[in-house]
């Protein structure tokens, strides 16, 4: 039975000129040159359909061509060919594959790609992002190197489960009735099985110490606690987009980081105010120190947290 990989809702040529469908999918797909055997003009056909962050592309250049390219910047390539053959000259090794066959691209790796006449493929643009954010929302350890899959051919009936979501992604993302929430549930299914079926760089194990892990973003607002710290802080040093910290936030603490730092603020002013050593003048100075400017603000926030107000928490401190 044919792989249900879109349908004709979403064909952008059929029969056309191969030159046209690769200024296409140069914009829509991956950047990347195209040159055909002289013998044959071709008779291209493509279809191309958005799904969350992904896209979904049926290609074939009715022609034995070559497409080279310097690179895929910040995107993976899933290409399951469907069709006749292809082979791929990669940084390390030649692959001959063909219809029933899966690799997986890397993004930066240089590639020369040749299709035979009657190839067809099934190609998935897939951000570099959605794998990070993968990564953190199962705080599955990453090393500041990108993630790297091997090179190494998968068949068909070895995905089978992959395929079947892909497929039926193709359907929600052709139908009217689809939200972009129900698709981008999708895309975090498809991230987390290519992590977990292929193989890659990157430990599956829980992150340790010294990864840009929650604990680590924790000490790091204890230490600058009297800082005004903004997520985009946060994202800078844990080398995560807002997208995957918030994520981890949710994941570990139930909360956004912007309300988790307003809650270590919280937390440290009452420290301060009820430690008998301290030498605070009064609770305005104290506020000020870690960042409440809108006292009256501070006040209410003070009281549902702690049950009292800043200044019977301090008069309570010099009365002991």
């Amino acid at each position: 039975m044919p792989l249900a990989f879109l349908n004709a809702k979403s064909s952008i040529f059929n029969g056309a000129n191969p030159f046209e469908v690769s200024d296409y999918v140069r914009a829509n797909v991956g950047s990347h040159s195209l040159s055909l055997s002289s013998r044959s003009q071709g008779s291209a056909s493509l279809s191309h359909r958005k799904a969350g962050g992904l896209d979904l592309c049926r290609l074939s250049y009715g022609a034995r061509a070559r497409v080279i390219s310097e690179g895929l910047a910040d995107i993976y390539h899933l290409q399951f060919i469907l069709r006749g053959y292809c082979r791929y000259t990669l940084p390390h090794t030649t692959l001959d594959l063909s219809a029933g066959h899966f690799l997986l691209l890397n993004p930066d790796d240089p590639l020369d790609i040749t299709y035979s006449e009657d190839c067809e493929k099934f190609i998935v643009k897939l951000p570099a992002t959605m794998l990070g954010d993968a990564c953190a929302e199962h705080r599955w350890t990453r090393s500041r190197e990108r993630i790297t899959f091997k090179q190494v051919p998968y068949r068909f009936q070895e995905l089978e489960s992959l395929i079947v979501l892909l497929q039926l992604i193709c359907e929600e993302a052709e139908s009217a009735l689809t939200t972009p929430q129900m698709l981008q549930h999708y895309n975090r299914v498809v991230t987390t099985k290519l992590m977990t079926m292929l193989e890659h760089n990157l430990g599956l194990e829980e992150p340790c110490e010294h990864a840009p892990c929650f604990e680590r973003l924790v000490q790091y607002i204890n230490d600058n606690i009297k800082q005004d710290i903004s997520a985009e802080q946060l994202s800078h040093f844990s080398r995560l987009s807002l997208r995957s910290l918030y994520l981890l936030f949710e994941k570990n603490a139930k909360t956004t980081p912007k309300q988790f730092i307003r809650q270590k603020k919280l937390e440290h002013v009452h420290a301060t105010l009820t430690n008998p050593a301290s030498k605070a003048p009064n609770v305005t100075a104290v506020a000020l120190e870690y960042g409440f400017t809108h006292l009256g603000r501070f006040s209410e926030l003070y009281r549902s947290t702690f049950g009292m107000l800043p200044s019977e928490a301090m008069k309570s401190r010099l009365s002991s």
